[in-house]
């Protein structure tokens, strides 16, 4: 039985991509499950935001307030999301509607999206800061709420929707995603400390709940990609966008402590290193595929899809590499 539990807890990754993939397409191909995949679906959107809830909240436990203080790279990971974000929506906004501009409408997705509430538990895993992460998760997910609302009307001026609105819809799923786990985490902390160290305890938790989210996720950017009804060469286009940018932002968070002037080779290097590749390159895409379908073309949700499955090869790498050097 420990056999079993250390190969599921260092495989747990790319078990769940396998398994969210192909839980997806048993209920599309599988006549006797086809019936329920709608069912199937709706349940797993409305389930996986909770896991992503509670997996935050089980990490927060053993984090205070105070705990989240904000580093120099905060300011190089925040310009690269929002000024990249910016100059995409000008750039979909001069361009007439069409395959180029879906591409680079997915690529203003892909870059603005906040950091994945379960990042902590992968950076964690591999050497980084939980508290770290955790404070730039709350800092991109505001300057998200007020960025995105501004520049929507610029790319797609038919939506039917303003400032306020947009900014309510946003603000509201951040809320239940982020602000409330954490509420909810710190009244713990300070009105029933016996609770805390309980939870505390079992923070380990959020490494399980963590792979059944990442298998729902990778069943619902399943359905995205098979869902959306295009074409062979567009989706592989989409797909080489969103690896672009995956790769690019794991690429450019890695190097941001570097340009903040920190000094390198040192063990706050090394882990903030790994702490700011995590927070720009690991991304809700759950979030992404809802703006998509909120907000812009409904098929450049398929990006949020494909950036799941890249930036999960990409943790499975990294969490290889750290059992690999742990040996």
């Amino acid at each position: 039985m420990n056999e079993v539990i250390r190969f599921i807890k260092n495989w747990m990754l790319p078990i769940a991509i396998v398994a969210g993939i192909s839980l997806f397409l048993a209920f599309h191909f599988l006549p006797f499950l086809s019936q329920a995949e709608p069912a199937f679906l709706r349940s797993a959107s409305h389930v996986q935001p909770v896991l992503v809830s509670f997996m935050l909240f089980m990490q927060l436990t053993v984090v205070a307030p105070s705990d989240l203080k904000p580093r120099k790279w905060f300011i190089v990971l925040g310009a690269v999301q929002c000024l990249s974000f910016v100059l995409f929506s000008l750039l979909a906004s001069r361009m007439e509607p069409g395959l180029w501009r879906i591409l680079v409408e997915c690529a203003m997705l892909c870059l603005i999206a906040p950091t994945a509430a379960a990042a902590g538990v992968i950076t964690a895993k591999i050497g980084g800061s939980i508290s770290h992460i955790m404070a730039y998760t709350v800092v991109i997910n505001v300057l998200a709420a007020l960025l995105i609302p501004l520049m929507v009307p610029i790319v797609n001026p038919s939506a039917d929707i303003g400032f306020l609105a947009s900014f309510w819809k946003i603000l509201k799923r951040v809320f239940s995603i982020l602000v409330l786990p954490c509420a909810i985490a710190w009244l713990i902390r300070y009105t029933c400390p016996p609770l805390q160290k309980w939870l505390s305890a079992r923070a380990g938790w959020a490494f399980y709940i963590w792979g059944i989210t990442l298998t729902l996720a990778l069943a619902l950017a399943t359905g995205a990609l098979v869902g959306s009804g295009i074409g062979v060469w567009e989706t592989i286009l989409i797909g080489l966008v969103s690896l672009l940018c995956c790769l690019f932002q794991f690429w450019a968070g890695r190097r941001a402590p570097g340009i903040t002037r920190m000094e390198k080779g040192t063990a706050e290097y090394r882990a903030d290193k790994v702490t700011a590749g995590q927070a720009l390159g690991q991304k809700n895409t759950g979030f992404v595929i809802w703006l998509g379908f909120m907000f812009l073309t409904p098929v450049t949700s398929v990006a949020g899809g494909f950036y799941a499955i890249w930036q999960n090869l990409v943790n499975s790498y990294e969490l290889y590499e750290a059992r690999k050097h742990s040996v």
